[in-house]
């Protein structure tokens, strides 16, 4: 990833989360960062986490999940699951699956999404949840929030930067919080 020379006004979504709890900020600059970003993340991952992946259409969650597939190391090209709602990417060694969800027409809570069977998929998986903030905070007290988005500014210029905020919920990701800060470029 590069670090952007210039710095770029953070975004609505960015700024709340960062209002709300200690988070790690990270600038990216193209999608190939945002997919290393992803990989990186995907580190740090493990059996039973739970990811929510928020930002407004087109702001690099499925590209932000593509990455993290690859460093899980899981097999299938991670594509938009928005008309299956959810997918499955079993693991190509020993490392948990990735289940990629969209919940973004989704308009319900956790109710709505119980035929996905998420509670059961968790322990065993990395569970990724696209617009699932307000949806599937309840299935673990543990989980990492991710929010990204778009540089504000001149749009010809920054177009492709994108801020993400990382914020870890719960004891897991305390003890994470150090390894969540050292994704951000020094």
């Amino acid at each position: 990833m590069e670090d952007v020379q210039r710095e770029a006004p953070r975004s609505p979504a960015a700024e709340a989360l960062a209002e709300a709890a200690a988070e790690t900020l990270i600038t990216v600059d193209s999608p190939a960062s945002m997919q290393e970003l992803g990989r990186r993340i995907a580190g740090l991952l493990r059996p039973g986490d739970l990811v929510l992946l928020t930002g407004e259409l087109g702001a690099g969650k499925t590209t932000l999940t593509r990455g993290l597939g690859e460093g899980l190391g899981v097999r299938g090209a991670v594509t938009s699951p928005t008309f299956v709602i959810a997918r499955v990417h079993p693991s190509l060694g020993d490392g948990p699956p990735l289940v990629h969800v969209d919940a973004y027409r989704l308009g319900g809570g956790l109710d709505e999404m119980e035929d996905l069977d998420l509670d059961v998929s968790l322990p065993d998986s990395v569970v990724v949840v696209e617009w699932g903030d307000g949806k599937v905070e309840e299935l673990s007290d543990d989980r990492l929030h991710v929010v990204i988005g778009r540089a504000v500014g001149h749009e010809e210029v920054l177009d492709d930067v994108r801020e993400v905020a990382l914020r870890g919920v719960g004891a897991r990701w305390e003890q994470a919080g150090p390894e969540l800060a050292r994704l951000a470029p020094a």
